[in-house]
C-alpha cells in the first residue's frame, strides 16, 4: 500500500469529519475575532481630507489677520473688527475683560448708525468707521490700564458671534517693596503702591515675558489677578532649592486682605523725560532741586521707563520720590555695581536727612 493521504484540517472539517452547524458558527466567530485583533488599527492610516475646507464658523464677522495689537502708553491704537455683511437689526458691542474682578466691562455699543460709549474708557474711544462694514475700535492716549483682552461681539438674535483681540503695551516689569521691608503689602496696598510709582500691577503674561527676558527675583509678589508669583532664572537654595527648574514659581491665589507680599509693577513709555542733577543733597533738598528746574522728583516707574525706552545710563545714585536711591545701567561695567546684566540698581532707602546723593527729576511733555 502506498502512504496514507495526508489528513486535512479545514474550516468546517476536522480530520475529514464534518462539524455540526452550531460548532461551525462558533469557529467562524472565533477566527474573525483573532483576525481583527491581528489587524493594524484604523487610526494608523491617515489621509488628508479632500475637497473644499470647512466653512468658517463666523458668518458675519471677519477673522482678524492679527489678534494682538502692539502699542505704547500715550499712543493711539485700533482694534480691528470688520463685518463681511450687514444683518438686519444688528448691534456691535465692544467690551474688555477685567482680570482683577473676572468680569467684562462694556465700552461701546453701535447699530451702525449711532453709538454710545460706556465706562472709564468713554472719553478716549471711538469707532474708526472707515467704511460701512468697519466696526473697529480706536483708543486714543493709551494708558497702562488699557492693556488686556477685548471682545467685539455681533448681537443678532440667535446668531451672535464674536472675535477676541489683545492690546499689548511694550513695557517693563519691576519688583517693588516699601521702605519698611519685604512682604508688607496686602493686594490692595500693592496695587496702590504701583500706581503711586507711575505703574500698575503686572499681569501674569507681563511677568512671564519679563522672566523670559531675564528677570530673576527671589521675593514673591502680587500681580493684577490677585495671585502671587516669583520669577527664577538661576535656581538656588534660598529660592526653592537647586533641584527646582527655572520658571515663574507660583503661590496661587491668596487672601487679598490678610496675606502680605511684595508687588510686581508694570510701566510703559514715558510722556516726558527723566534726567539727573548732580549734587550732595538730602531727600528734601533733592525735591527742591527738581522743582527749581520746573520738574518733579522722579518716581520709580519713571526711572525704569527711562532706562528701558530712552536707554538712560548713569553710574550715579539718585533720590526718587518714594525715598529710595537708585541708578539705571544699560551698559554694565565693573565700577557701576559690578553686575553683568543691565538693570536699575538700588541702594535701598537710606536716611532722608543724613545721607546725600544726586537726584533724578521728571518733566512731562
Amino acid at each position: 500500500m502506498g502512504p496514507a493521504a495526508p489528513q486535512r484540517t479545514q474550516l468546517g472539517t476536522v480530520r475529514g469529519t464534518a462539524l455540526p452547524p452550531a460548532l461551525r458558527m462558533h469557529r467562524l466567530l472565533l477566527l474573525s475575532s483573532l483576525w481583527l485583533l491581528a489587524a493594524p488599527p484604523a487610526s494608523s492610516i491617515f489621509q488628508r481630507p479632500t475637497g473644499s475646507p470647512a466653512p468658517p464658523h463666523l458668518q458675519y464677522l471677519l477673522e482678524p489677520l492679527h489678534t494682538m495689537v502692539h502699542t505704547q502708553r500715550g499712543a493711539t491704537a485700533t482694534l480691528p473688527c470688520v463685518l463681511r455683511a450687514l444683518p438686519r437689526n444688528y448691534r456691535v458691542k465692544w467690551s474688555k475683560l477685567e482680570p482683577a474682578n473676572y468680569r467684562e466691562s462694556i465700552i461701546l455699543i453701535t447699530n451702525g448708525l449711532y453709538h454710545k460709549n460706556y465706562g472709564p474708557l468713554s472719553p478716549r474711544v471711538r469707532l474708526r468707521h472707515s467704511h460701512r462694514y468697519d466696526a473697529s475700535l480706536t483708543i486714543t492716549d493709551v494708558a497702562l490700564e488699557d492693556e488686556g483682552r477685548y471682545r467685539c461681539q455681533l448681537v443678532n438674535g440667535l446668531e451672535d458671534e464674536s472675535v477676541s483681540l489683545t492690546l499689548h503695551l511694550e513695557g517693563v516689569v519691576f519688583p517693588y517693596q516699601p521702605s519698611n521691608g519685604r512682604y508688607k503689602f496686602n493686594y490692595h496696598e500693592a496695587k496702590r503702591a504701583c500706581e503711586q510709582q507711575d505703574s500698575r500691577l503686572a499681569t501674569y503674561q507681563q511677568l512671564y515675558k519679563a522672566w523670559m527676558e531675564g528677570l530673576d527675583w527671589c521675593n514673591a509678589g502680587w500681580i493684577l489677578d490677585g495671585t502671587v508669583h516669583y520669577p527664577i532664572i538661576n535656581s538656588r537654595e534660598p529660592c526653592g532649592g537647586h533641584l527646582l527648574l527655572p520658571g515663574v514659581r507660583t503661590y496661587g491665589a491668596r487672601d487679598k486682605q490678610k496675606d502680605r507680599f511684595d508687588a510686581f509693577c508694570f510701566t510703559s513709555a514715558l510722556q516726558g523725560q527723566v534726567y539727573f542733577i548732580r549734587g550732595h543733597l538730602n531727600f528734601k533738598e533733592a525735591g527742591q532741586a527738581c522743582r527749581n528746574h520746573g520738574a518733579a522728583i522722579a518716581k520709580v516707574g519713571q526711572l525704569y521707563s527711562a532706562w528701558k525706552f530712552s536707554q538712560l545710563d548713569r553710574c550715579d545714585g539718585g533720590w526718587l520720590a518714594d525715598g529710595s536711591v537708585r541708578y539705571p545701567i544699560t551698559t554694565p561695567r565693573e565700577r557701576c555695581g559690578g553686575l553683568p546684566d543691565p538693570g536699575v540698581r538700588s541702594f535701598g532707602f537710606p536716611s532722608k536727612e543724613l545721607r546725600t546723593y544726586g537726584t533724578y527729576c521728571f518733566v512731562g511733555k
